[in-house]
C-alpha cells in the first residue's frame, strides 16, 4: 500500500510477492519475519491462509508495548534524562523554563511550563513531577493497526478450513520437471539408453527412497504411470510415519510449567525473530 495508507485488515503485516507472501511485524525492536511460498503450500490461497495464521499467532502472543512504556522511552535528543521533559532557552543560552509535555490522544496534549524566574531552581524538579502525573493518565497498548485488537480478541479475519501442510523441497514441482509430478523424473544415462522413470521421496534423517521403472521393460507411458503411482505410495508412507511419530510424541508426558521454566531455550526456538534493523532476502 502507498505510504501513510494502512493495509486492509486481512493483509495487515503481509506483503504479496511474485513467489507468495511474506509476513513482517516489529515488536519492541525485534522483527518477526517468515515467508510463505505458493509452491510450498500448493497455491496462493493456501500460502495466504498460512501467512495469516502465523501473523495472528504472533499478534496474540506478542502484544505491542504499553503506551506509557513507549512514552517513557528516551529520545536521542533528550538532554534531561527524563522523557517528556525539556527546557526552553532564552536569548544568550539562558534556560527560561522547564516544560513537561505528554501526548495523551489526538485531541489531548498535556503541557505545563515552569518558568525559572517564577520558581527558581525547583523548575526542573517540578517539571519532572508533573510529567509523572501526566503519564498516570495514559493507559492501554500502543495502537499499531485496527486489525490488531480484532486478532487478539479471536475475531479471525480469514475463513476457517483445512490447511495444507508445507511441502518439503523434494515435493515441489520444478519448472524443469517433465512429468508434471514432483519427485518423478525421466532419466537417460546416455544417448543410446532407452531411459527410465524414477520416483524419489526424501525423508529427513532417513535419506531418499527411490524406485526406477524401465522404459524398455514397461514402455514409455506405462513406466511413467508406474513411477507416478510409486511416488504417491511413497508420499502416503511418509505421511503415515510422520503422523505416527506425532501421535507418539503427544502420548509422552509433558513437563510441568516449573520444569519448562528451568529448561534452557532451544537454539531454534526464536528462529523467526531478528533485530528490526536487519533485512531478509528470499533464499
Amino acid at each position: 500500500m502507498p505510504r501513510g495508507i494502512p493495509n486492509p485488515a486481512a493483509m495487515y503485516g503481509i506483503a504479496p510477492r511474485p513467489w507468495g507472501f511474506e509476513v513482517s511485524l516489529v515488536r519492541n525492536g525485534t522483527r518477526y519475519y517468515r515467508q510463505f511460498g505458493k509452491a510450498s503450500y500448493g497455491g496462493l490461497e493456501q500460502a495466504l491462509l498460512q501467512a495469516q495464521d502465523w501473523r495472528d499467532a504472533v499478534v496474540r502472543s506478542v502484544p505491542p508495548v504499553a503506551r506509557r512504556t513507549r512514552a517513557e522511552k528516551l529520545r536521542v535528543n533528550n538532554t534531561t534524562g527524563v522523557s517528556g521533559v525539556f527546557c526552553q532557552v532564552a536569548a544568550g543560552g539562558r534556560v527560561r523554563a522547564w516544560v513537561a509535555k505528554t501526548y495523551i490522544g489526538q485531541d489531548e496534549i498535556l503541557r505545563t511550563d515552569f518558568p525559572v524566574d517564577s520558581v527558581g531552581n525547583a523548575a526542573l524538579a517540578l517539571a519532572i513531577e508533573e510529567r509523572e502525573k501526566q503519564l498516570a493518565r495514559m493507559s492501554g497498548l500502543a495502537r499499531l493497526h485496527p486489525a490488531e485488537e480484532a486478532i487478539r480478541q479471536g475475531m479471525t479475519l480469514q475463513p476457517p478450513g483445512p490447511r495444507a501442510s508445507k511441502r518439503s523441497k523434494s515435493e515441489i514441482t520444478r519448472s524443469t520437471n517433465s512429468s508434471g509430478v514432483s519427485g518423478v523424473q525421466f532419466k537417460m544415462p546416455n544417448p543410446g539408453h532407452p531411459g527410465y522413470w524414477l520416483a524419489t521421496t526424501f525423508t529427513t534423517g532417513k535419506g531418499s527412497v527411490c524406485k526406477a521403472f524401465s522404459v524398455k521393460e514397461h514402455g514409455y507411458d506405462m513406466a511413467k504411470s508406474l513411477a507416478i503411482a510409486e511416488r504417491m505410495r511413497q508420499l502416503a508412507e511418509k505421511l503415515k510415519k510422520a503422523e505416527q511419530q506425532e501421535n507418539t510424541q503427544q502420548r509422552q508426558p509433558q513437563p510441568s510449567q516449573h520444569q519448562q521454566r528451568q529448561q534452557p531455550q532451544a537454539s531454534g526456538e526464536h528462529s523467526f525473530q531478528r533485530e528490526a534493523s536487519g533485512h531478509s532476502a528470499r533464499p
